[in-house]
């Protein structure tokens, strides 16, 4: 048969990207994703890409064409039976050569519904394993089954709770709402497969220990535990026998006369109304290389919401395996991950801190806002478009005096308010929009430091800006359909960007210039001591399993503090107009590269190492070029748009 693919690959018709070089070689099929050790967790279909050696060959996957690329590389979106190890028949042809290959991918545990009678996903149950809960409030309580079967969680002694249909929408995988551009995907399917209920004040299980601190082993004195030293009545060498666990209540889903049974795998104990007095630390282990931050969270698992310091006093109400719930103020409750908080005595006050008069202390480079207070409680900073309000939980305000510490043009306007019986915040406005802020505790005097707008040269915008440029990865990263590594990606396009910034006049740092593995912490940190005015990050997209890469990729840049919106969507649209691909916006990431309040901080994703005319054009010089030059052009719009505020 003629040589070439034997369907054309897609193409975009505005796409700036150099031209796929030719390469022809000995016919050779690799698959560079999934590897063998990876675990796709998909729905009916996913992707697989990798290269032949030559592009003077077709390819088809379980039968059907797939695009194969100038270079080789080729991508196919695949439909995945149902199988936990999916079997995929590559074959490949040139004009004289054959080559054939059987791929075992693994397939992500799935429950797999009956079309008929009853069942339960044993999967779905919420809660499972140790959960720590108030003795008075209701738990809630859900579990997947049969639609239309009357669902009951019956306990040891007879009696049952019953659960009522969940008629709200099953949740989207949150790879489709995170990245799938077409909308008819986001309208999620009612399956009536859900059912909701609640349990309170009941103990289950085995005793889980206590909510924060070492919870002894089964079979362990807890004398031994607490002490650390032998036990009075055991000894060491004779630990108590393990003890008896009761019986678990179990929930049915009743269908006709089919019924189906699924034991509660749950240690749960009902805590009394004093809540744990705790202080956060992220670093027990005394490593001296975390940033000494706790992330809080407004649910188990989600996204980051509080960072909390060091030091910071809080009260733990209830905890969800690795999950403490602290009790901020009245109104406000936010999720921590247990390692970080170490118990305080018993029997201590919950944390109530006393505001006391504030000075505002004008420098040079920044503002210095001292707030007094009689403990570390919990904080948060939120921004407007000129202005910054901290509000402090678990307090009430005597602030008396705010003094401004003299007639300085930046902050215009001091005010506190109480607002709440135990919230306090404080707000500060501004002349002009906020650049960057930071924020710790120095003893019990909390420290809002606000920074000062650099002098901004309207003719040249990047005259003496001291820019922080950041090479993604590695460790880890993604990799092309030919090999080429996403770290090795990032390097280049950002060197390339540092010379255009220095002959432009900036100062520009970097976290990397050679392969070597910096982790996420020390980048940020890096950029923050040597007081940089802009952090920006270079990275190249991938996509998660299960969304459709022909439609789903092109250019997008990311940031998490509002005062970095504007450099965002300044390099998000000379990426477009330079590099020719999808808009794909920007967006609020929970990214650690922009995470920092200190300057504005973005990480752009310029283009998707998995598409094969994106990984070529990122392999190639002009590629490299291009993706830098728009970063250029967004920086330095940004910068003449903010000299003129």
């Amino acid at each position: 048969m003629p040589g070439g693919p034997s369907v054309p690959p897609p193409s975009s018709t505005t796409s700036h990207l150099p031209p796929v070089p030719r390469v022809q070689g000995p016919l050779a099929i690799s698959v560079v994703y999934p590897a063998a050790t990876d675990i796709v967790d998909a729905g009916d279909s996913s992707f697989l890409f990798g290269s032949l050696g030559t592009g003077d060959a077709t390819l088809t996957v379980n039968g059907v064409a797939v695009p194969v690329w100038p270079n080789g590389a080729w991508l196919a979106w695949v439909a995945l039976p149902p199988d936990s190890v999916m079997n995929f028949d590559l074959v490949a042809r040139t004009a004289t050569d054959s080559a054939t290959l059987t791929w075992p991918v693994r397939r992500a545990r799935r429950f797999v519904a009956p079309d008929s009678g009853a069942w339960i996903d044993t999967l779905s149950i919420r809660p499972r394993g140790r959960v720590w809960w108030p003795r008075g409030e209701w738990l809630p309580v859900s579990v997947r089954a049969a639609p239309g079967a009357t669902v009951q969680l019956r306990w040891p002694d007879g009696s049952t709770t019953a659960l009522a249909p969940d008629l709200g929408p099953e949740e989207l995988p949150a790879a489709i709402r995170a990245f799938d551009r077409d909308s008819s995907r986001l309208r999620p399917v009612i399956t009536r497969q859900r059912y909701a209920g609640a349990v309170r004040g009941v103990a289950i299980g085995a005793d889980p220990g206590p909510i924060v601190g070492r919870s002894p082993p089964p079979g362990e004195c807890p004398m031994m535990a607490a002490a650390g030293a032998a036990c009075p009545m055991h000894g060491r060498a004779s630990p108590q026998p393990s003890p008896i666990v009761p019986p678990l209540p179990v929930f049915e889903a009743i269908v006709g006369t089919d019924t189906a049974r699924s034991p509660w795998d749950i240690q749960l104990a009902p805590t009394d109304s004093l809540a744990a007095e705790i202080v956060l630390d992220d670093d027990t282990a005394g490593t001296a290389t975390t940033d000494r931050l706790t992330v809080g969270r407004a649910l188990p698992g989600g996204t980051y919401q509080w960072f909390f310091p060091t030091g910071t006093h809080a009260a733990a109400t209830a905890r969800l395996g690795d999950d403490l719930r602290l009790a901020l103020s009245g109104g406000s409750v936010a999720w921590v991950n247990v390692a970080d908080a170490q118990p305080l005595p018993a029997g201590l006050p919950r944390p109530r801190a006393v505001i006391e008069s504030v000075t505002l202390t004008p420098g040079a480079g920044s503002l210095v806002l001292r707030v007094p207070s009689s403990v570390a409680v919990p904080y948060q900073v939120t921004e407007g478009a000129r202005s910054l309000t901290l509000r402090l939980y678990g307090a009430v305000g005597d602030v008396n005096w705010m003094r401004y510490g003299g007639t300085d043009a930046y902050v215009t306007a001091m005010a506190w308010d109480q607002a709440a019986a135990d919230e306090v915040t404080i707000t500060l406005s501004l002349a002009s929009p906020l650049w960057g802020y930071r924020v710790h505790w120095e003893g019990n005097d909390l420290l809002l430091e606000i920074r000062r707008p650099p002098a901004i040269d309207e003719a040249h915008p990047l005259a003496g800006r001291r820019i922080v440029v950041d090479p993604g990865h590695p460790p880890v990263g993604a990799t092309g359909p030919t090999g080429f590594r996403e770290a090795d990606a990032n390097l280049a396009v950002a060197l390339k960007l540092r010379d255009l910034l220095a002959a432009a006049g900036a100062e520009v740092l970097m976290t990397r210039t050679s392969d070597t593995p910096v982790d996420l912490w020390p980048r940020v940190h890096f950029a923050d001591s040597v007081n940089a005015e802009l952090l920006v990050s270079i990275h190249n997209n991938a996509l998660p399993d299960g969304v459709e890469p022909y439609r789903n990729n092109g250019s997008s840049v990311f940031y998490n503090q509002p005062q970095s919106v504007g450099l965002a969507m300044d390099i998000e649209r000379a990426l477009v107009r330079l590099l020719g691909l999808r808009d794909l916006g920007v967006g609020r990431g929970d990214l650690a590269l922009v995470r920092p309040t200190w300057m504005p901080a973005v990480l752009c994703e310029g283009m998707f190492m998995m598409l094969p005319d994106q990984e070529a054009a990122l392999r190639s010089s002009q590629g490299q070029a291009l993706y830098a030059r728009a970063v250029f052009d967004g920086i330095e719009r940004f910068l003449e748009e903010r000299a003129g505020l």
